[in-house]
């Protein structure tokens, strides 16, 4: 088992809402009651197959980031998994375990009786491409794709959500599924900010390096008295969306300790990007990433009362009343 984020340890009442927080692989899919991709049905079903077709024609909508209309499926669909690159586009290649930034509509085979779409949301999903965050058919037909592809799929029930269907959403255990899903961004463990440097010219403050080369920041903290209240500053400032303090956001992040300057946690050591929600995550990071743009690298100095107080994680490395420091990429929100 890799090791979790320290984000997400059990901490003193008040300073985390969701207690039972704590793998990285946190559910990025809210926001419908239907059967969204990220459904946890998973198979052991070797890998698929993959065909062009057949697969139904896409009669409106047909720009990329537009809301299609799916003509129902004609005759009976392929056993493999049928994929066809409807648009292609010129980004960067999406792999497997890749975090995705998708729009995307998903409707029945055999009656064109559309489940769950993103589009009317106006929310893209934002979700890892691994084993047991995502349908099969999503994790082997989208990878090798490029952003700012639109991609059609049909799914038999083998790489879909398997002979128990989804009931919630009428999707009997025998439906292929048709999906469109247009990749906007994709993001893995190299990922960094993106935009503007900003003057760091506190010289109380910790200085962070702006490399964006997907390798872990330098954090230098001054030989000086740590701040009392929380500090949330731009290094790097993108120009993405403002974070909501009920966005869920995708991060890669370094934590050293103000006293020491010793690293005790990063998403660079570990290899894996981390998405969670602001709310279940210590108020330092809640409170301090509100209001920060997407593409943004963030300096956060978290005082204790907003960190761990006098209960830090067991086995952390964080001593009571400690000072924390962290170098934040906000890479993507939900």
């Amino acid at each position: 088992m890799r090791r979790r984020s320290l984000l997400f340890a059990a901490v003193p009442a008040g300073l985390v809402t969701l207690a039972a927080c704590g793998d990285d692989k946190s559910d990025t899919s809210k926001g419908s009651d239907s059967a969204s991709p990220s459904a946890s049905a998973t198979s052991a079903a070797p890998p698929p197959k993959l065909v062009d077709g057949p697969l139904p024609a896409i009669t409106a909508g047909t720009r990329f980031d537009e809301k299609p209309t799916i003509a129902k499926g004609t005759g009976d669909p392929s056993k493999n998994l049928a994929v066809k690159t409807v648009i292609a586009g010129g980004g960067t290649t999406v792999a497997e375990n890749d975090y995705i930034q998708a729009n995307y509509l998903g409707q029945i085979w055999d009656t064109a009786k559309v489940f769950d779409n993103s589009y009317d949301r106006k929310t893209p999903i934002l979700i890892q491409l691994a084993e047991g965050s995502i349908i099969d058919g999503w994790r082997y037909g989208l990878a090798g794709r490029k952003t700012g592809s639109r991609v059609e799929l049909a799914i038999p029930p083998t790489w879909g959500y398997g002979t128990q269907g989804s009931s919630q959403a009428g999707i009997k255990g025998t439906d292929t599924l048709v999906f469109v899903v247009d990749l906007q961004e994709t993001f893995d463990a190299k990922s960094s900010a993106k935009g503007s440097d900003v003057a760091q010219d506190d010289a109380k403050l910790p200085k962070v390096g702006t490399n964006t080369d997907g390798k872990a920041p330098s954090i230098d903290v001054p030989k000086a008295d740590a701040p009392t209240k929380l500090v949330a500053d731009y290094v790097i400032e993108g120009d993405g969306a403002a974070v909501a303090a009920e966005d869920t956001v995708l991060v890669q992040y370094k934590g050293v300790l103000w006293d020491s300057g010793k690293e005790f946690d990063s998403t660079y050591g570990r290899k894996a990007l981390t998405s969670f929600a602001l709310s279940q995550v210590v108020k330092g990071w809640s409170e301090g990433l509100t209001g920060k743009k997407v593409g943004s690298r963030v300096l956060v100095v978290v005082p204790p009362k907003l960190g761990y107080g006098d209960s830090p994680p067991s086995g952390s490395g964080i001593s009571k009343d400690s000072v924390l420091v962290f170098s934040v990429d906000i890479l993507a929100k939900m």
